[in-house]
């Protein structure tokens, strides 16, 4: 008989930010990622919700329904038999520690938990949902104020992650995904580290990322990982390194099934990484390959979080860069002004440190009155970021701009001095 108020599955379900339809789908995700036969329907969701008691599912929906919410089918609604019940086993003498396995049948592993000494509060589908979106927020913040912040924020949500690891129970799903985010920290911590220093930190962030991403077999967080070990090892001189990163990324790339917008980031790296080497026969080939990316980027279906920045003006920045490091710094120009004009809202950060290579490029070629004016524009708009790239930018561009002995010239060194002197940005 239908129940009149939401019931247990349904309320899990909600938490966990699915409407019936998008649950379907999950399941079906869920099932193919754990290899299980196994698939549900909308009607036959909606009878698990609303009948009183609810049909209980098979063993092998119950292994993908504890899965995806971390919880022991009893505990989410269903009357279930004895014999399908969850048990617990103590495997090994770990003291503290206990490890808890979630049996479905006989010599049928589901998931596992961990239950440090035996108490805990639990930890499910929900809970991750929150860390989730919280570790989503970190990319808004690095656009709109940089590197700094979003290190800070950062560092305080991988606290919490790792004290819920430490102190909660939870199924084995919920522990991946829990795991697999202290990955993504680490990456973004590595990233957050290149943006505002300091340099040797980020690069120990970059390799305890390849470390973790290794342990929970994820190939694309660790390419995320070594693009950015690309970036700070050709900014530190190692330029063997980088190339090295760059060809270890193709090859997990390849190895993953990943689309056209990963590898155009890889391409966009090592092309920076052979013209920081000045190999510009190498670096013009990359840009040819970030082109061709660029071009079926369209038919990518499902793009990394981190790689979704990539596109035209990753493009033209790394061409001017091209251009500059051949010494051609007219030929530079017109692509700097359509990667600063290509930038979209949000992007305030990554606006600044465009905008303010596209007034040094300016200066360089003698064009010091708009050279001035596009810095002036970076100082207007950059209150509130903070990011010791741009901040050696600002600084860079002052200890030219000093030698020119025109009203603009003094004006703008004036204004940076004044920007920068309340602390680094």
């Amino acid at each position: 008989m239908a129940g009149t108020t939401l019931g247990k599955l349904a309320s899990l379900r909600c938490a966990a930010g699915y409407t019936q339809v998008t649950f379907v789908a999950a399941f079906a995700r869920e099932a193919a990622r754990l290899r299980i036969d196994a698939s549900v329907s909308v009607r036959q969701l909606r009878r698990w919700e609303s009948e009183s008691p609810p049909p209980l599912p098979h063993p092998s929906q119950q292994a993908v329904l504890e899965a995806m919410f971390g919880l022991p089918l009893a505990e989410m609604g269903f009357d279930v038999p004895s014999h399908r019940y969850s048990t617990v086993e103590r495997i090994g003498d770990d003291g503290e520690v206990k490890r808890r396995s979630f049996v479905t049948g006989p010599g049928a592993i589901a998931a596992a938990a961990v239950l440090p000494s035996g108490q805990g509060p639990r930890v499910g589908a929900s809970e991750v949902a929150a860390f989730r979106a919280r570790l989503a927020d970190l990319y808004t913040v690095d656009h709109r104020s940089g590197g700094i912040p979003a290190k800070a924020r950062a560092t305080q949500l991988e606290q919490e992650i790792t004290r819920v690891l430490n102190s909660s129970v939870y199924m084995s799903r919920v522990g991946r995904d829990l795991h697999t985010m202290l990955c993504e920290l680490a990456c973004h911590r590595a990233w957050f580290g290149y943006d505002g220093g300091p340099p040797e930190q980020a690069r120990a962030a970059c390799m305890e990322a390849m470390t973790a991403a290794q342990l929970i077999d994820e190939p694309l967080l660790q390419v995320r990982a070594l693009n950015t070990l690309s970036l700070l090892s050709a900014d530190t001189g190692r330029m063997w390194e980088a190339a090295s990163a760059v060809e270890n990324a193709y090859s997990l790339a390849r190895r993953a099934g990943a689309g056209a917008t990963v590898h155009l980031v890889i391409s966009l790296r090592e092309a920076s990484a052979a013209t920081h080497a000045g190999d510009s026969a190498s670096a013009g080939r990359a840009l040819s390959r970030a082109v061709s990316y660029q071009g079926r980027t369209d038919t990518d279906t499902d793009v990394p979080r981190w790689a979704r920045f990539a596109g035209p003006v990753e493009v033209d920045y790394a061409t001017a860069a091209y251009y500059t490091g051949k010494g051609q710094l007219t030929r530079a120009v017109p692509f700097l002004r359509s990667a600063v004009v290509g930038l979209g809202g949000g992007y305030t950060r990554n606006t600044a440190w465009y905008r303010a290579r596209l007034a040094q490029t300016l200066f360089d070629t003698n064009e010091v009155e708009e050279a001035c004016h596009e810095m002036m524009g970076v100082l207007d708009a950059c209150n509130g970021v903070s990011s010791e790239k741009l901040r050696r930018r600002l600084h860079t561009f002052e200890r030219i701009a000093v030698r020119a002995d025109v009203p603009a010239a003094r004006d703008t060194v004036e204004r940076i001095r004044e920007t920068t002197r309340g602390g680094d940005r």
